[in-house]
């Protein structure tokens, strides 16, 4: 039977954007583009109180997407968690995450998750119906190894990495390898600008770090940078819309990205597809899918003097820095929406 209506399906946290959405945003285009009935369905979620996790769940357990108005629905596509609790017979996960607080990030830093009597049940809990849910699935597809990986450590169940561009694609262009190094990512606890912010005490002038995105950690992180004495060398712009984040990436020396254990990560790939090097750290995940130390940027200790140490030898050697933007942007380039299409809709 052919595949015509697709729906494809998103938890959605209200006022805030990030990769994930733009994941979602951009296969919906994407199939439209190919011919496809396509809508995108979501439900609001929330974490917290911890209770409010469950219920989300069942929310979405709740919805039956076999038809509409009395036309079928051939597939239906759930992403990150727990979208994929939706009820259909030819459903396929292409997971961005499940939720991590519960998993990996379980018992660190990034998580309120810990070894608690009723957090050990919530999350053994959300194991067990993540394994069901996503095991109803005709195929699972990841956005990377990493989080495939993931899946198989923690639920027993293989998945296929199906890598696709970031949004701004198309328009991403070089430029100068400038006085600044640039760091995209919301403002979180687990995206680590604050060692970007450290390694600066480390870093020669004049380069200077340059903040694109917003979220919770914004004021202690500025507060972070002027108790360092490092403020007038860090800018922080806030949410950014694509003609800036386009010019800022083109005249960047190279991008900063040290998220820890990251799922995928648009920044590495737009950061190449400018032909910016890349540094990032030996625990961040999804980048060192792309990454080459060496050849297509600097894979370093997560620790601020060696985070430094790779942006001071672009800074005294931007040869170097153009050398390996142009072998990332050949990685890069590579990464094309074609085959996502065509293994989702296929399976």
């Amino acid at each position: 039977m052919g595949i015509s209506t697709i729906v494809v399906c998103e938890a959605q946290v209200p006022f805030v954007e990030g990769g994930a959405e733009l994941h979602v945003r951009s296969l919906v285009t994407q199939l439209r583009a190919r011919g496809y009935a396509v809508e995108r369905v979501a439900l609001p979620f929330k974490w917290y109180p911890k209770d409010e996790i469950l219920s989300h769940a069942a929310a979405w357990r709740l919805v039956d997407l076999s038809e509409s108005n009395g036309r079928p629905i051939d597939l239906v596509i759930g992403t990150k968690f727990p979208s994929y609790f939706v009820r259909h017979q030819r459903k396929v996960a292409w997971l961005i995450h499940q939720y991590r607080a519960a998993y990996e990030l379980c018992g660190t830093e990034f998580s309120d998750f810990d070894h608690l009597e009723g957090d050990v049940a919530l999350r053994a809990r959300l194991l067990e119906l993540d394994t069901a849910m996503l095991g109803e699935c005709t195929r699972i597809y990841t956005n990377a190894a990493n989080t495939a990986g993931r899946l198989k450590k923690f639920n027993g169940l293989d998945a296929e990495p199906l890598y696709h561009p970031p949004h701004l694609a198309p328009r991403l262009g070089p430029g100068p390898y400038g006085d600044y190094v640039l760091a995209v990512g919301r403002l979180e606890t687990v995206k680590r600008a604050h060692l970007a912010i450290e390694a600066m005490t480390h870093v020669d002038r004049p380069l200077e770090l340059v903040l694109a995105g917003d979220g919770t950690q914004r004021a202690n992180l500025e507060a972070l940078a002027e108790s360092l004495g490092v403020a007038d060398r860090v800018r922080f712009l806030g949410a950014v819309d694509d003609e800036t984040l386009l010019t800022l990436y083109a005249g960047a020396l190279g991008v900063l990205y040290v998220p820890f254990d990251e799922d995928f990560g648009y920044v590495t790939l737009e950061a190449f597809l400018a032909r910016k090097p890349v540094v990032t750290a030996t625990d961040s995940g999804g980048p060192l899918e792309f990454v080459v130390n060496g050849t297509n940027g600097a894979v370093v200790a997560p620790q601020p003097a060696a985070v430094a140490d790779a942006l001071n030898r672009y800074a005294a050697n931007r040869e170097l820095a153009r050398a390996h933007g142009e072998t990332g942007y050949d990685r890069a380039r590579q990464v094309t929406w074609d085959g996502v299409i065509e293994r989702l809709v296929g399976a």
